[in-house]
C-alpha cells in the first residue's frame, strides 16, 4: 500500500531527504496570551483562511484544499492537507512593444526592443510575433520556477497575520529587550510542521519549532508534536485542550443540556444559550459543567434581572421549568475538570449572590417612586445634542402616538396578509377573467386603540430610564417599565405598552401583541427615524450607529405583518410634524429609505425581484396591501394575456418617456379618428370602473385581471394607429389616451416590470 501523502516529510525540511514525498500536511499554531473572547472564533477563521490564500496564490495548495481551523484562548492553529513542498513551475508570457515600434523601417530591432528583451533577459531569436487583438506585437514566452513551500513559509505567516481582523493591537517588547512587535496578544510560541518535519520559519520575533503547552494547570507540560496529523491528539491527551473551536462547543452544549435533562429543566431561550455557547467556548480550554444554587428568596424578582446578570456578569446559564419559569439552580461551564468539584461550585455560587442581591436591592428601591413621578427627571437626561433631552423626546412620541392611535382607530385594514399567490383556475376563458373569483381575504377590523391609553403609555415609557435596575441594566428598558407601572397600579394596557414599545429588537423578534403597543412601538421607531434623517444622520455604507436600518424593519414588519391601515407618508409627515421646526423635513428621504428596506424584507420573503418592483415602484403608501397585490401580481403573471399587456406597457412607458410632451388631461373623443383608437377608449372607459371598484375593496387580483379583456383591444391599437402623428392635435390626444391605458394597467403594480 502506497504511502500517505499527507504523512510524508518534505524536501527542504529539516531532516529530509531529496527522495522524500513532495507533499504533506501543514500544522501552524501560534500561541499566545489570553486573545479577546468575543473575536476569537473570527480571529481562528481568518488566520486559517488567509495562511490557505497565500499558499494558493503561490501554488502550493490546490483550490479545493481542506482546511482545518483550530482555536483556544491561548492560540490560534490551522492544518491544510496535501501542501506541496514545491510549486509547479509555470509558463510566464510577457508582452512587448508593438512591432511598429520594435522594428525600424529596415526591419532591424530598434533601442526599444533591444532595452525591452535586456531586461527580460531574453534573446532577441526567442521573442515571438503575435496579436493582441488590435496590433501585432512581441512576446516573450519563459518558464517561471515554482516557489518552494520553505521559502515561501515565512513571507505567508506574516501575511495571514497581517491579515487578521485584530480589533485591538497591543505593544510589547521582546525577549532582547530592544524590538516591539505589535500583535492582538503577546505570542508566545510557534509550531510549524509540514508532515512530520519542522520547517525554519519566523514570525513576531519567533522561531518554528515542534514544541507546544497545553492546558494552563492541568497540562503535562511542553507538548511535542511528532506529526501535523496528531496535532489535536496530543493536545487533548497530553495537554487538556480542546484545539477545535467548534469541538469545543458542541461538547459544552451537549454537557449542558444533558446536566440540565437530569435536573428535568431547560436552558432558555435558544438565541441566547447560542450566544452565550460561542462566548464561554472562547473563554476555556478543556470544559467542564457543573450546578450551582441560590436562595430561592430571590426568586421574587422578576427573572429578567436575575438572568441578565447570570449570563451577562457570570456567564452562568440559568435553569428553567417546563412553563419557563425561572428555577433556583444554574449551570457553570468551568476550565477544569476536578473529581471534587465542590469548591468551585460554591466558590462560584458565592461570586453570583452579591450580584442577584443588588438586583432585588434595586427593584425594592424603585418601587418606592411611581413612574409618573420620574418623568419630571427626564429633563434632565440628553437623548442627543441636537435633538433635545428624553423630555423633548417624550412629547413628541406622545405626539405621534396620538396621531398613529387615531390613523389606525379611523382606518380599515381592507386586505390582509396573504403569503401565497392563490391557484388560478385553468379553465377560465379569456373573454371571463373579469368575473374570476379575486385573492381570498379576511374582513379585518380597524385596529381599536384608546387614544388616551396611548398617550398616557408613552407618558411613562421612558420613565424606567431613571430607576436603579435600568441604569445597572440597560438592557432591561421597557421589561422594568412595564413591572414598574403594574406595581403602580396604571392600566395593564399601559403597562404591557411599556414593555412592547422597543419591540422588534432584532430580526425575527416577535412584534408588539396589543394594540396600545403597536402604537407605542410605531411611534417611537418613526420618532427615531425623522429625528436623525432630520439631522443628516442616515445609515451610509455599512455604517448604522443609530440602528435606523433595524427600526425601518421594525415599522415596515408591524404595518404589513399586522395588517395596519395606516398610510407611510402620513406616518412620515406625523412624525416631522412632532419636531416642528427643530429639524430639518426629509420627508421624501425617508419614505425612500422605508421603500429601500421594504424592497429587501419582502425579497427575504421569497418573492421575486419583478413582482417586488411591480409592486413596490410605484409607492403604495399602504403597506398593509403590498402581500395582497404581491399575491395579485403572481397570479396575473400566469395568465395567458400577461406577457403581452406587460410588453404594451413597457412600450407604452417608452412612448411617454420619449415623447417630451405632456400626456394628460382628458381624451378628445372627437379627435379619435381611427378605428382602432376608437375601439381601445371605448374598452378603457368600460373597464376602468370595474378596475377601480375591485381595487377599492381590496380584490386586487380582480383589478388586475379586468385587463385581460384589454389585450385584443391593446394589439389592435399597436397594429393599426401611428401615435406620433405629424399632427400635434392627434399626437397629443393619443398619448393622453395612451397615459389613461397606462392608468388603467397599472393601478395595482407596474406590470412593466413583469417582462
Amino acid at each position: 500500500m502506497p504511502p500517505d501523502p499527507r504523512t510524508q516529510p518534505s524536501p527542504g525540511a529539516r531532516g529530509a531527504s531529496p527522495s522524500s514525498a513532495t507533499r504533506a500536511a501543514l500544522l501552524v499554531e501560534l500561541r499566545t496570551e489570553e486573545l479577546p473572547p468575543k473575536a476569537l472564533e473570527r480571529l481562528g477563521a481568518a488566520f486559517a483562511d488567509g495562511l490557505a490564500k497565500a499558499l494558493r496564490a503561490r501554488g502550493l495548495i490546490e483550490a479545493d484544499a481542506r482546511v482545518e481551523r483550530f482555536a483556544t484562548p491561548r492560540r490560534l492553529a490551522a492544518r491544510i492537507d496535501a501542501v506541496a513542498t514545491k510549486a509547479n513551475d509555470r509558463l510566464v508570457e510577457t508582452k512587448g512593444p508593438s512591432v511598429k515600434i520594435g522594428l525600424d523601417a529596415t526591419g532591424e530591432p530598434t533601442q526599444a526592443l533591444l532595452k525591452w528583451a535586456q531586461k527580460l533577459g531574453a534573446p532577441l531569436d526567442a521573442l515571438e510575433r503575435a496579436s493582441d487583438g488590435k496590433q501585432e506585437v512581441f512576446r516573450y514566452r519563459s518558464v517561471a520556477a515554482g516557489e518552494s513551500l520553505a521559502h515561501a513559509i515565512s513571507p505567508v505567516l506574516a501575511e495571514a497575520i497581517a491579515a487578521l481582523p485584530i480589533p485591538k493591537t497591543m505593544q510589547y517588547q521582546l525577549a532582547d529587550g530592544r524590538t516591539n512587535v505589535s500583535f492582538v496578544r503577546p505570542a508566545h510560541g510557534l509550531v510549524v510542521l509540514h508532515g512530520a518535519q519542522v520547517l525554519e520559519a519566523s514570525v513576531l520575533g519567533l522561531a518554528a519549532g515542534r514544541v507546544t503547552r497545553g492546558h494552563r494547570f492541568q497540562s503535562a507540560g511542553d507538548i511535542e508534536i511528532d506529526d501535523a496529523l496528531r496535532y489535536e491528539e496530543r493536545l487533548a491527551t497530553a495537554g487538556r485542550v480542546v484545539a477545535s473551536f467548534e469541538a469545543r462547543r458542541a461538547r459544552i452544549e451537549a454537557m449542558l443540556r444533558e446536566r440540565a435533562a437530569r435536573h428535568d429543566a431547560s436552558l432558555g431561550d435558544e438565541t441566547q444559550v447560542a450566544t452565550l455557547l460561542d462566548e464561554v467556548t472562547a473563554l476555556v480550554e478543556w470544559p467542564a459543567v457543573y450546578v450551582g444554587e441560590f436562595e430561592r428568596a430571590f426568586l421574587q424578582v422578576p427573572q429578567e434581572c436575575l438572568i441578565l446578570t447570570m449570563r451577562t456578569n457570570q456567564k452562568y446559564f440559568p435553569l428553567f421549568d417546563r412553563s419557563g419559569r425561572l428555577l433556583p439552580k444554574f449551570l457553570i461551564v468551568s476550565n477544569m475538570e476536578v473529581d471534587d468539584a465542590r469548591s468551585i461550585v460554591s466558590g462560584n455560587e458565592r461570586v453570583v449572590r452579591p450580584r442577584l442581591a443588588d438586583a432585588r436591592f434595586f427593584f425594592d428601591m424603585d418601587r418606592r417612586t411611581p413612574l409618573a413621578q420620574r418623568v419630571a427627571g427626564l429633563g434632565n437626561v440628553v437623548y442627543h445634542a441636537k435633538l433635545g433631552t428624553q423630555a423633548e423626546r417624550t412629547a413628541r412620541v406622545r405626539r405621534i402616538a396620538r396621531a398613529v392611535a387615531s390613523m389606525l382607530d379611523a382606518g380599515v385594514a381592507s386586505t390582509p396578509r396573504v403569503d401565497m399567490a392563490p391557484a388560478l383556475p385553468v379553465d377560465v376563458a379569456p373573454a371571463l377573467r373579469v368575473d374570476v373569483a379575486s385573492t381570498p381575504r379576511v374582513d379585518v377590523a380597524p385596529l381599536r386603540v384608546d387614544v388616551e391609553l396611548a398617550d398616557r403609555a408613552a407618558l411613562l415609557a421612558k420613565a424606567d430610564l431613571l430607576t436603579g435596575m435600568v441604569g445597572e441594566f440597560p438592557e432591561l428598558q421597557g421589561i422594568m417599565g412595564g413591572y414598574y407601572a403594574r406595581h403602580d397600579g396604571e392600566d395593564e394596557a399601559v403597562a404591557q405598552a411599556i414593555v412592547e414599545q422597543y419591540s422588534p429588537r432584532f430580526a425575527g423578534d416577535a412584534l408588539p401583541a396589543t394594540p396600545t403597543g403597536t402604537v407605542l412601538a410605531l411611534a417611537d421607531k418613526i420618532e427615531t427615524l425623522a429625528g436623525m434623517f432630520g439631522i443628516g444622520q442616515q445609515p451610509t455604507g455599512d455604517k448604522d450607529p443609530f440602528a435606523l436600518r433595524r427600526h425601518a424593519l421594525g415599522v415596515l414588519r408591524m404595518l404589513v405583518e399586522k395588517s395596519l391601515a395606516a398610510p407611510l407618508d402620513a406616518l412620515v409627515a406625523a412624525a416631522f410634524d412632532a419636531f416642528g421646526d427643530e429639524v430639518a423635513r426629509a420627508d421624501a428621504l425617508l419614505i425612500d429609505f422605508l421603500f429601500e428596506r421594504l424592497s429587501g424584507y419582502l425579497r427575504e420573503q421569497g418573492w421575486s425581484a419583478h413582482e417586488i418592483a411591480a409592486v413596490v415602484d410605484p409607492r403604495p403608501m399602504r403597506l398593509d396591501t403590498v402581500p395582497a397585490r404581491l399575491a395579485a401580481v403572481r397570479s396575473f403573471s400566469g395568465l395567458p394575456e400577461a406577457e403581452s399587456l406587460a410588453a404594451a406597457n413597457k412600450r407604452i412607458v417608452n412612448i411617454l418617456r420619449k415623447s417630451h410632451e405632456a400626456a394628460g388631461g382628458p381624451v378628445n373623443r372627437a379627435l379619435l379618428v381611427e378605428a382602432a383608437e376608437r375601439a381601445l377608449a371605448e374598452c378603457v372607459d368600460a373597464l376602468a370602473p370595474q378596475a377601480e371598484e375591485r381595487a377599492r375593496s381590496g380584490d386586487w387580483f380582480g383589478a388586475m385581471s379586468v385587463m385581460a379583456g384589454a389585450r385584443e383591444a391593446v394589439d389592435r391599437f399597436f397594429d393599426e394607429v401611428m401615435v406620433m402623428a405629424d399632427d400635434a392635435q392627434l399626437r397629443a390626444n393619443r398619448l393622453a389616451l395612451l397615459a389613461a391605458l397606462r392608468t388603467l394597467m397599472n393601478r395595482v403594480a407596474d406590470i412593466s416590470k413583469l417582462g
